[in-house]
């Protein structure tokens, strides 16, 4: 057992080095983490978890986001045309997407049936669930994960199947064949990059089909999708811009893509402004 009383030197160091090493721990295994989480993991101040990101971040081996810290970026992970892995995906805009997802599940009503797709800020979505007698149905083994770990008796998950991408998507005919005969309230889909010619696109072409099963399937579209994705091609369209009702990006997201995104969809919300909460 850790002796957590007051004490000087060398067993104050350790310590503190202790709660570096299990803070990189969380974000290496989740690309980001809250401050909240930490506090509840480590059992000390907010105070003192904001402290030690502090000092993590002067050195290089995270970055502060509003909240909480993310991994520092990865000059490897900065291709946009290629698919990464979730991990590496993860570790980008961290703050932006949970702030994205906050926005994201206050729109959620109880009783609802809807669809969680792929991807890190879908994921984070998932971990911020908090709607009675939800039915979820995701192609996402990550949110199936958060989801089955909150271990709730109101909670209905419906997970796809299909055959595995490098993001943790189930996709393929099984996957297409599930949605196929089902009716979603509201589908919440996370995209690899959006511009006005290409519309939401996809650099799987599996993941992209089923995405499509998944619109059709849903009386409502909510896409979210932090600034950078802005400007980015995947290889498929998923569909057309206008396809979405709602879009969830976040305040760094270039002027003339919010100009397109509000002449052709019906509700755009920038996670973080004050008219969020009107």
């Amino acid at each position: 057992m850790v002796d957590k009383r007051p004490n000087s030197g060398s067993g104050v160091r350790l310590l503190a080095a202790r709660r570096h090493e299990l803070i990189l721990r969380e974000v290496e295994r989740h690309g980001g983490v809250r401050v909240r989480e930490l506090v509840e993991v480590l059992s000390v101040s907010p105070m003192t978890i904001r402290r030690d990101i502090d000092t993590l971040a002067e050195a290089g081996q995270l970055v502060r986001v509003h909240g909480g810290a993310a991994a520092a970026p990865d000059a490897r992970d900065t291709a946009s045309a290629d698919e990464p892995g979730f991990a590496a995906k993860a570790r980008r805009q961290y703050g932006e997407k949970t702030a994205i997802a906050e926005v994201a599940s206050r729109s959620i009503k109880p009783g609802s049936a809807i669809g969680i797709t792929a991807g890190t800020t879908t994921a984070l979505l998932a971990s911020e669930l908090n709607v009675e007698d939800l039915l979820v149905v995701t192609n996402s083994m990550a949110v199936a994960e958060v989801l089955h770990q909150s271990r709730r008796s109101d909670l209905t998950i419906l997970v796809t199947g299909g055959t595995p991408t490098p993001s943790r998507a189930l996709v393929g005919p099984m996957a297409e064949e599930t949605l196929s005969s089902l009716h979603l309230d509201q589908l919440f889909m996370g995209v690899h990059g959006m511009t006005e010619s290409t519309g939401f696109t996809s650099p799987n072409l599996l993941e992209a089909q089923t995405l499509r099963s998944f619109v059709s399937a849903s009386e409502s579209v909510v896409v979210l999708a932090d600034h950078t994705k802005w400007g980015t091609v995947g290889l498929s369209t998923i569909a057309p811009i206008s396809t979405a009702d709602v879009v969830i990006t976040d305040a760094g997201i270039p002027s003339d893509g919010l100009a397109v995104l509000q002449a052709e969809v019906r509700d755009v919300v920038v996670a973080g402004q004050p008219a969020e909460a009107s």
